[in-house]
């Protein structure tokens, strides 16, 4: 934001020097970006941050210094002379989309004389590098720069009809601007439209066909508030940028609206003359009032590590234009000024005390009361899959929420629903809101392998996000791995990633059908409770060769928001027993179908409170002593007490109540060990 020195001593009087005066700024929040002569003026650039859009004119800027130099702020309100005709006979306003232009106003003024700007009024734009035009133009971007309030002036003669019509665009709607640029309009922007035509994208810019020019007599003077997110992107889509739009983006003064356009008239009448109708057209809903904030007095010293007066507190929130509802000792109560949206909490006034306070009367050794910060258990989950993955010798990728059509339709293990989407895509072609971190990752290992990198081994932990109908979407925390390794290895990787996470949960292992990502046969899910944990696979042929893959890959994608819920990651101590194990060695014949995952589930939670270890020895055949599809598993199970010596018989018990669980759930049937 560039603003002229000359321009600001016209509401403000600065008895120190223009460096000192920017160093002040500066400690207070307005950086200061550089300076320049023009002229016998000074074009200083400000950095205005999005939460200050009251700097984005010279009053605004004006207003902060009267306060950190206690000098008084002066501008006029103005009462320009109406001596023409209601307004109302000359003109009408109809609002179709309020969401869009919650209020819109208009004033007229007849019988102007369109010509060069007055040299003061040159001057003072040309400080700031914005060119004239016009007089009656000249005067609406000096008020947008005066009070940060956009405004736009129509020949009113070149307008078809006397109704300004305030609407949605419709889909496909060509619009000449005064950028002499043709633009195609779509649903959602607000325009301002005659009885034919839009005359006027709202909040961003003019029609060619009713701009002010010399043969301009009658104008009309439009001062309105459009809605920030509409402003925004419409702003994007067309490519299109203005001094209002930057302004109507980050919310304007509703107060200043109405000053905005009678400062407009006013110095149109004393310029370009003319009579000012009656009246002024106002359309859309009151302002309302702003929500009162409570300071505690002792939050200061606490948040600040340093005492300030209550009576500076309150001198301070009244210079910043807060109006005082009440206080006591403890406490003051504050209505904010209209142009401060960012004024909604205690802590927001605090930061404004600090600001005009000054931050540097805040010694470095103050002390502030800290509080300790707890992680919570999905933290420390968070943390533990990190390590696991990066002691396995995956390295963590950082890859964009946004894919293409292709991406998005290769793989979706978590919906089946249709992907969020944006109409304004940050990089051309990525519209949809990934339902999988695995196609992104598996893109970053094409990148790698096309620089000569062969083994990228990668993982993602991030948010996928998954529409559900009529409701809102679901950000499901979930971990993406994309490696060069074996389908047995990655698979072994995630069960222990999930074993060390939850040491006491059963997994459940069931094979997978070709999800047109995965191979068929060499693909499989991992069930926690009976819902869907993780997925894992080898790449097929065809997919690899869809996403330009050089070499064999394999893929996983977990739930983390599942993992979480069962997650150990504070782990107690428990002490190590004296007493010796006890091994016993069964031999179960099983039908052919039956998991590893699911004989191991079971004997876990037969094995009774002496269980300890089970170890996998082998698997045999044959079927002339055992039948068709049937295997024998060999496996080892350990016991051991806490607090005495096992007995054999003991040891038998607890064997013989694994054997007789796996012949209820499994039709298994023990062999001689």
């Amino acid at each position: 934001m560039l603003v002229s020195s000359k321009w600001i001593q016209d509401y403000v009087k600065i008895p120190i020097a223009l460096d000192e005066l920017t160093d002040r700024l500066s400690m207070s929040g307005v950086n200061h970006e550089g300076t320049e002569a023009v002229g016998d003026d000074f074009a200083v650039d400000l950095e205005v941050t999005n939460n200050r859009p009251d700097w984005l004119g010279h009053i605004g800027v004006a207003r902060e210094i009267s306060v950190l130099l206690d000098e008084p702020l002066k501008f006029d309100d103005p009462q320009p002379k109406e001596d023409g005709p209601d307004v109302e006979s000359l003109v009408k306003v109809r609002t179709e989309c309020p969401d869009l232009c919650p209020r819109y106003t208009a004033r007229v003024i007849q019988g102007v004389k369109v010509g060069p700007s007055p040299d003061w009024l040159v001057a003072r734009l040309q400080a700031i590098g914005e060119p004239t035009i016009n007089n009656v133009v000249d005067i609406t971007n000096f008020v947008l720069l005066e009070c940060g309030q956009p405004l736009h002036a129509f020949d009113l003669a070149k307008l078809a009809g006397p109704e300004i019509i305030v609407r949605e665009a419709n889909k496909g709607e060509s619009f000449q601007a005064i950028d002499h640029k043709s633009y195609d309009l779509n649903a959602g922007m607000c325009v301002i439209a005659d009885s034919n035509d839009p005359v006027a994208i709202g909040g961003v810019m003019g029609g060619e066909h009713s701009e002010v020019s010399e043969t301009t007599t009658d104008v009309l003077i439009e001062a309105a508030d459009f809605a920030p997110l509409s402003i925004r992107n419409t702003s994007r889509k067309l490519k299109l940028n203005s001094s209002s739009s930057y302004r109507f983006e980050r919310t304007v003064d509703p107060q200043m609206i109405d000053w905005a356009s009678r400062r407009a008239c006013q110095l149109i009448l004393e310029i370009a003359g003319g009579k000012l109708a009656k009246g002024m057209i106002d359309v859309g809903e009151p302002v309302g009032d702003r929500d009162p904030v409570e300071l505690r007095y002792a939050q200061v010293p606490r948040v600040l590590g340093i005492d300030v007066a209550h009576d500076e507190t309150r001198q301070i929130l009244t210079k910043l234009g807060c109006h005082e509802l009440d206080h006591n000792d403890a406490c003051l109560r504050v209505l904010p000024p209209s142009w401060r949206r960012d004024l909604t909490r205690e802590i927001d006034l605090i930061e404004e005390i600090a600001r005009v306070h000054g931050y540097e009367k805040i010694p470095e050794s103050t002390n502030v009361a800290m509080a300790v910060s707890i992680r919570s258990d999905a933290d420390r989950t968070l943390e533990l899959v990190r390590r696991i993955m990066t002691s396995q010798g995956f390295d963590e990728a950082l890859t964009r929420s946004m894919v293409g059509d292709r991406d998005n339709a290769l793989f979706s293990p978590w919906s089946d629903e249709e992907a969020l989407a944006t109409f304004t895509p940050m990089v051309k072609g990525e519209s949809n809101i990934r339902r999988s971190i695995v196609p992104s990752l598996l893109n970053a290992r094409r990148a790698n392998e096309a620089i000569g990198n062969a083994t990228s081994e990668l993982f993602e932990t991030a948010c996928v996000f998954l529409s559900r109908p009529s409701q809102l979407p679901v950000e499901q925390r979930t971990l993406g791995v994309v490696s060069g390794r074996g389908y047995l290895e990655l698979k072994g990787i995630v069960e222990l990633l999930a074993i060390e996470a939850a040491p006491s949960v059963s997994l459940l292992v069931r094979p997978l059908d070709s999800t047109g990502l995965m191979a068929a046969g060499r693909a499989c899910e991992i069930l926690l409770n009976d819902k869907r944990l993780a997925v894992i696979g080898e790449v097929s042929a065809t997919a690899a060769k869809q996403a330009k893959l050089r070499s064999a890959t394999t893929v996983a994608e977990l739930n983390l928001e599942l993992l979480f819920e069962v997650a150990q990651p504070l782990r107690t101590h428990s002490a190590l027993s004296p007493y010796p194990a006890i091994e016993r060695d069964l031999n179960i014949v099983l039908d052919e179908s039956v998991r590893w995952a699911s004989l191991e589930s079971i004997v876990r939670a037969a094995g009774g409170d002496c269980f300890e270890q089970l170890d996998y020895l082998d698997t045999y055949r044959d079927a002339k002593a055992d039948g068709p599809n049937k295997k024998r598993l060999l496996f080892r199970v350990v016991f051991r007490s806490s607090d005495t010596t096992l007995t054999n018989e003991q040891a038998d018990a607890f064997r013989d109540q694994i054997v007789d669980r796996i012949r209820a759930e499994l039709d298994g049937r023990l062999l001689a060990s």
